[in-house]
């Protein structure tokens, strides 16, 4: 089903990225490969990431090696209400190449990878009131956006070909 989590390394190999902020805060990037699938039912894999926080002493302490496996899984939380209040747009939920924001009856919805150590961790979702998930209510607005992004790549093919 799912791959491995593994720990990642920047383009110098370092594994524990210092915080830009914060000299004594950081985090560790962890990957994945899984199966997601859509709210049309399409399946398909994956590579999704997440970023494991902390106090650069604790999380050098771990000791983890760039590939280095770990148990676990990487999951997706949505909700309704901003994860960082002072940055709410930087979770926002977007749909696909269209940069429109999914929203459930007008309010944004906020979309977070994290890392959970339990390989049988489900994703989070937002549930309707007949406890169904629901990831969006806006499709109509994310339909005519892929409509008009398929008619541009369309067009941009035929500008390419016809200049050849």
């Amino acid at each position: 089903m799912n791959s491995k989590v593994k720990v990642t390394a920047d383009a110098v190999g370092n594994v524990v990225i210092p915080s830009k902020n914060n000299a004594e805060w950081g985090h560790i990037r962890v990957e994945q490969e899984r199966i997601v699938i859509d709210e049309r039912g399409f399946a398909r894999k994956k590579r999704v990431s997440a970023l494991i926080p902390g106090l650069i002493s604790d999380i050098k302490s771990f000791g983890w090696k760039a590939g280095q496996e770990l148990k676990g899984t990487i999951i997706f939380k949505e909700q309704l209400t901003p994860f960082n209040p002072r940055d709410p747009e930087r979770d926002y939920k977007i749909a696909g190449r269209t940069g429109i924001v999914c929203c459930i009856y007008g309010e944004p919805v906020y979309r977070k990878t994290f890392y959970n150590t339990n390989p049988e961790a489900q994703d989070v979702q937002i549930m309707d009131e007949n406890n169904n998930p629901i990831s969006h209510t806006n499709g109509e607005e994310i339909r005519i956006a892929y409509k008009q992004l398929t008619e541009q790549d369309v067009t941009l093919e035929n500008d390419t070909l016809g200049s050849m």
